[in-house]
C-alpha cells in the first residue's frame, strides 16, 4: 500500500478513545455497590440491551426494565451517576488520533455501539466533537454492529474509499466485518502496538496533545 493513501480513520470508541461506556465490569460493579443480585441484572440487560443502543428506550426505561423492576432504597439519578462516572478517557490515544488528524488531514468517523444518553455524555464530557466529523452511533442511526450495514452508512456518510481508511476496534469480531468491505483494519489491544501499526501505514506523529476534558 501507498504509505500515503490513508486518508480517513473509522473508530470506535468504548475500548478504544475511553473505557467502555457500560460493560460487565461496570455493571457487575453496580451490582456490588448498590447492592443488587448480578445474575438477575445480567439476564434483563441482555434481553433490553440491544434495544437500548439503538436508542428505542431512554436510559431511564432502561434502568425501569433492569435495576427498579422492584423497589430499591435508591433514586434513578444515583444510579444514572454512578453509570456516567464510570467512564475515563484513554488519553494517549485520544492524544494520538487528534495529532494524526492534523498533521495528516484525516477524516475521523466513530462507529460505535452506545445508548443516546451515555453517548451524549462521553461525547460531550471528553470533547469528541473537536475529535471526529461524524459520529455514527448505534442510537443515533438506529442499527448496531454487527449490523454491516454500520459500515456502508460510515462508508456512504464519509465519502471516503475504503482501500484509503483504518479502521481500529477493540473486539476482534468487528474488525473482520470492516475486512470484508476492503478496510484496512486494526485490533487495538494497547496504545503502543496501535500507534506502531498506525505507523506502519505511514501514519506517524511528531509530537501528540489532545486537550480533551480529564
Amino acid at each position: 500500500m501507498n504509505k500515503q493513501n490513508i486518508t480517513g480513520l473509522f473508530l470506535d470508541i468504548g475500548g478504544v478513545l475511553l473505557t467502555d461506556g457500560w460493560n460487565r465490569i461496570a455493571r457487575k460493579k453496580a451490582a456490588e455497590y448498590f447492592k443488587l443480585d448480578h445474575d438477575v441484572m445480567e439476564d434483563r440487560h441482555h434481553i433490553t440491551v440491544e434495544t437500548f443502543e439503538l436508542g428505542k428506550i431512554t436510559l431511564e426505561e432502561y434502568l425501569r426494565r433492569v435495576v427498579f423492576v422492584d423497589h430499591q432504597n435508591f433514586e434513578i439519578q444515583d444510579f444514572k451517576e454512578f453509570i456516567f462516572a464510570q467512564s475515563t478517557g484513554n488519553f494517549e490515544m485520544l492524544s494520538l488520533i487528534a495529532a494524526l488528524k492534523k498533521e495528516h488531514n484525516l477524516k475521523i468517523v466513530i462507529v460505535s455501539n452506545e445508548s443516546r444518553e451515555l453517548n451524549e455524555y462521553r461525547i460531550k464530557k471528553f470533547g469528541l466533537t473537536d475529535l471526529a466529523d461524524c459520529f455514527i452511533s448505534s442510537s443515533f442511526v438506529r442499527l448496531r454492529k454487527p449490523d454491516t450495514d454500520m459500515f456502508k452508512l460510515a462508508l456512504d456518510i464519509s465519502q471516503v474509499p475504503a482501500k484509503q481508511i483504518i479502521y481500529i476496534d477493540d473486539q476482534l469480531m468487528f474488525v473482520h466485518l470492516a475486512e470484508n468491505f476492503g478496510i484496512n483494519t486494526i485490533h487495538h489491544t494497547d496504545y503502543q502496538s496501535t500507534k506502531a501499526k498506525l505507523g506502519s501505514f505511514g501514519l506517524c506523529v511528531i509530537n501528540d496533545s489532545y486537550n480533551g476534558s480529564r
